[in-house]
């Protein structure tokens, strides 16, 4: 194994240090306080090809993989940023291109594809609904056959970006669960503009990350054309683990970055914070946690970088699936530990805004609980990775 990056890789981590620099806590937290989409930014890192590492050149992309997005958007977190900067990511190389990439035309490549890349075009994902959650299986949002077209009525929740995307995959039934020959089959993926008068958002006030808005959506009666299909009818299970595994791999570089800017802020207080005559960062009770909240952190960092080795080399889907989940699982487990021994660290100035460790906490929560649950990751673990029976 080689733990030696290539020339492009380190020129790739390079760039985005200066862009952190550029766009630091101070930025975050005055998009956060305004509620403000980070246009700024994503200017930025479309301009230096950040949008487009995973797209071919022949769309407008570099032609690289997921393992450069990852070193990129982990050092955007790192160096500033908190979790915040990493979740950009989802709305253009998850949700939009890789999506696309794996199952798109050659005509929805050509039209999409460049304007993913140059930070022109943003998509969400119509995944959950309410009655449904994380039990995918089970939804409901359904596309009925019309001549050559489709009608489309349902609900989502928790879709995130929907002011700012242009497009959304919106993942549907075309055959109703019990009519299917087996559960995950009749499922159907559709690749839909926005604006749409047939889609309704309502907004969700939420805890944190209110840089970018989370919304319900209602859609009735939306009428699309077989050719917004993405992928193939009635196989959009297997297609969207494709987009989900992905995702669970960029969270887990969110969370491994923004714990790192968490403690490099905590060891930077507590090697200038004096008590009793000398820094609290000579004492153990400081130094035990955050150190070990590091070791976890670059634990976690190895695996994700694992599982993004095994996407950019087409390993089978099975063993993707393996190594997304524990790296989303590790990963997050120990961004929450650095955060809160981060702001044990500082005290009361931990609760303070000034010292950004609070909103990065609260930016942490969200890892905890999407895009997959802490539970569902360890269920997945225990039953496809160490044979142990459903358990849910």
């Amino acid at each position: 194994m080689d733990f030696e990056l290539s020339d492009e890789q380190k020129m790739i981590v390079e760039t985005a240090r200066k862009i952190a620099k550029v766009f630091g806590p101070e930025y975050w937290r005055e998009k956060e306080e305004r509620a403000e989409f980070p246009r700024e930014f994503v200017d930025e890192t479309a301009k230096v090809g950040f949008l487009g590492l995973g797209i071919p050149e022949e769309y407008g992309g570099t032609g690289l993989g997921l393992t450069e997005s990852a070193l990129a958007w982990h050092e955007l977190c790192a160096n500033g940023g908190g979790v915040a900067p990493g979740l950009i990511p989802l709305m253009c190389t998850v949700f939009g291109a890789l999506s696309l990439l794996k199952h798109g035309n050659d005509d929805q490549k050509k039209a999409y594809l460049p304007r993913i890349a140059s930070g022109e075009l943003f998509v969400a994902l119509g995944l959950t609904e309410p009655n449904a959650g994380t039990n995918t299986l089970n939804t409901s949002t359904f596309a009925k056959k019309d001549g050559d077209e489709f009608v489309i009525n349902g609900s989502k929740i928790f879709n995130s970006g929907i002011e700012d995307a242009g497009a959304i995959v919106l993942v549907t039934r075309t055959e109703k669960k019990e009519a299917a020959a087996k559960k995950t089959m009749g499922m159907t993926l559709f690749l839909v503009d926005l604006p749409n008068e047939a889609i309704k958002h309502t907004s969700i006030p939420k805890h944190g990350v209110n840089f970018i808005h989370t919304y319900e959506l209602g859609i009735e009666d939306l009428r699309v054309p077989r050719s917004v299909m993405l992928g193939e009818e009635g196989k959009g299970w297997y297609h969207i683990l494709d987009t989900l595994n992905p995702e669970r791999i960029m969270t887990a570089v969110a969370a491994v970055g923004g714990g790192r800017a968490a403690i490099r802020k905590a060891v930077e207080y507590a090697n200038q914070r004096q008590v009793f005559d000398s820094v609290i960062g000579a004492y153990q009770g400081i130094q035990f946690p955050l150190a070990t909240a590091w070791a976890k952190l670059e634990c976690s960092w190895l695996t994700t970088l694992k599982a993004c080795v095994l996407y950019d080399q087409n390993a089978s889907q099975k063993l993707v699936g393996d190594f997304s989940n524990i790296c989303k699982y590790s990963a997050v487990e120990a961004c929450i530990e650095a955060g809160y021994h981060s702001m044990q660290t500082l005290g009361g100035y931990g609760f303070a805004k000034e010292y950004h460790i609070e909103r990065w906490w609260r930016d942490m929560q969200l890892l905890r609980l999407a895009p997959i649950t802490q539970q569902m990751t360890l269920n997945y673990i225990a039953e496809h990775i160490l044979g142990m029976p459903k358990s849910y």
